[in-house]
């Protein structure tokens, strides 16, 4: 009986301090993926290659998220999504474009998570805010880049993703997502009859919960 009771005693325990791991409001997420851009035709360009194609560049992730309403079928909250792509390469038929660029984005949004106790728990998430893009300096074949280099703009970010934990540790959960930003164009010097373009971001990493 006396094992009975003790098993009982820690079996609570154990239930009241993953309760109370459970209910940590803020969280910090970091993750590594690429970001994916359709290529762009330049009507009119002078080469029988108009099309200006754009790398995958290696892209990391920080976002900062804190709850702010728990519901029976899961929670809200408002994180701020910062997607840094140190790298995007570019190639066109002229040597008319920069050999390449760098973008940051920065959306605060509202994020709903799903099942947010369970092992899986899928989320969509959905917000606003700017991007800024900085071209290369060099031209993609030789020489100095003549063309505006930086560009800022607004930006919507629409994401899908799930995270998911380790029973038992409540603190850190691994991170699977995918998030469309929707934004003005970068300075690349070539008119491709758009205003703005898609970065589909596409990553993994972890989540630490406090």
């Amino acid at each position: 009986m006396r094992k009975f009771f003790a098993a009982v005693v820690v079996f609570l325990a154990a239930t009241a301090l993953a309760t109370a791991q459970e209910n940590t409001k803020n969280e910090i997420a970091i993750t590594v993926g690429r970001t994916f851009i359709s290529d762009q035709g330049s009507p009119g360009a002078p080469t029988p290659y108009p099309v200006v194609r754009f790398g995958k560049g290696l892209s990391f992730q920080g976002n900062y998220a804190r709850k702010l309403r728990d519901f029976p079928w899961g929670g809200l909250s408002v994180e701020v999504p910062v997607i840094f792509n140190p790298d995007e390469d570019l190639n066109f038929g002229l040597n008319q474009v920069p050999k390449d660029y760098s973008s940051v984005f920065i959306t605060p949004s509202a994020r709903v998570n799903f099942l947010q106790n369970y092992v899986f728990s899928p989320w969509v998430s959905f917000g606003g805010g700017m991007a800024h893009y900085v071209a290369s300096k060099d031209l993609v074949f030789y020489g100095n880049n003549p063309g505006h280099r930086v560009n800022n703009s607004g930006a919507l970010q629409a994401g899908i993703g799930f995270d998911t934990k380790i029973p038992g540790v409540s603190f850190f959960r691994f991170r699977f997502e995918a998030r469309d930003i929707w934004t003005g164009e970068p300075p690349i010097n070539v008119n491709t009859g758009r205003t703005r373009q898609h970065n589909y971001y596409v990553g993994g990493g972890a989540v630490f919960r406090f």
